[in-house]
């Protein structure tokens, strides 16, 4: 399994009272720390304000943030957790995925779900649709975005999104930009992940549930006569059960590890942001059987 952590940049009140400069110069000490630490990917949060209520504290934006940490990482795969595809017109969301996937040597990844944070869309004039037509634009951003990444020219004509004839140049430098549809819905995300997504992403569920929203995945894979296989499983895992370091979430992380998911997402500098915080987290995975020894900034830059 592998392991991948969120950068903070003030979503969840990390950097609450923080002057911006000196939040963002942390932000790209520990994305770089992160990496020296040798784990496998960073993520960032698509949110404009502070959860849970909107206040007037740092929110960096997720995709300047991105491009940022793509020019001052090397090895770490990036992305969001998740994009929330109702705040951008999905082709323009295609065209700036290429455009990192190129400044990052090609470690990008489109991890993009259906949006849930209700004050954010109102505050910035998106309105509130209901869950299924936030779902059923989900759908029709996910034919947009992977017509714009396949070669050639993208059409498309759907409900809630159009291109035609749309160029998108560069592609990017992989050959295939992965595509990750977060969300736990056993209904219709996961549907919409079995067509569209190389990986299924879990988002804050008990370690008791896992095995079934797994099977269930597997299941909808095998709907469309795809191999269950190839659609990999990941999970952000909740907050408050990596928070404090030591044995408990030693065991935390180990049972994780046994349930046959891919890949752990988890954000321990949200409660401190420093290096400390992250190293603690490190020792802990390596702890659990997981993450190589730290390298020297030497090594990894």
């Amino acid at each position: 399994m592998q392991v991948g952590l969120l950068i903070p940049q003030g979503w969840k009140g990390e950097y609450d009272g923080w002057d911006p400069a000196q939040a963002w110069a942390r932000t790209v000490d520990l994305a770089r720390h992160a990496e020296e630490l040798g784990f496998e990917s960073a993520w960032v949060f698509d949110h404009f304000t502070t959860v849970p209520d909107p206040t007037d504290e740092i929110t960096f934006e997720s995709f300047s943030t991105l491009s940022a940490l793509a020019m001052a990482t090397q090895r770490v795969r990036l992305g969001h957790m998740v994009i929330c595809t109702g705040f951008r017109n999905p082709a323009l969301t295609a065209k700036l995925a290429s455009t990192i996937d190129v400044i990052s040597g090609g470690r990008f990844e489109v991890g993009i779900g259906a949006g849930w944070k209700d004050d954010e869309w109102i505050a910035y004039g998106f309105g509130f649709p209901t869950t299924n037509e936030r779902l059923a634009r989900l759908g029709d951003d996910l034919e947009v975005i992977t017509r714009m990444l396949a070669p050639g020219r993208a059409t498309y004509e759907g409900q809630y999104a159009n291109v035609h004839d749309a160029i998108n140049e560069p592609k990017g430098v992989q050959d295939h930009i992965p595509i990750i549809v977060g969300g736990n819905g056993p209904n219709v995300t996961m549907r919409l992940a079995a067509r569209f997504a190389d990986e299924l992403n879990l988002v804050y569920r008990p370690p008791d549930e896992i095995p079934g929203l797994i099977a269930t995945a597997r299941q909808r894979c095998e709907e469309i006569d795809r191999d269950p296989s190839t659609l990999r499983l990941s999970m952000y895992v909740a907050d408050d059960e990596v928070k404090d370091p030591g044995q408990k979430r030693v065991d935390v992380i180990g049972r994780l590890m046994g349930m046959g998911l891919d890949r752990l997402v988890a954000f321990p500098t949200r409660y401190g942001a420093t290096r400390e915080v992250q190293e603690q987290f490190a020792e802990d995975c390596r702890s659990a059987g997981l993450l190589a020894a730290a390298r020297s900034p030497a090594e990894v830059f």
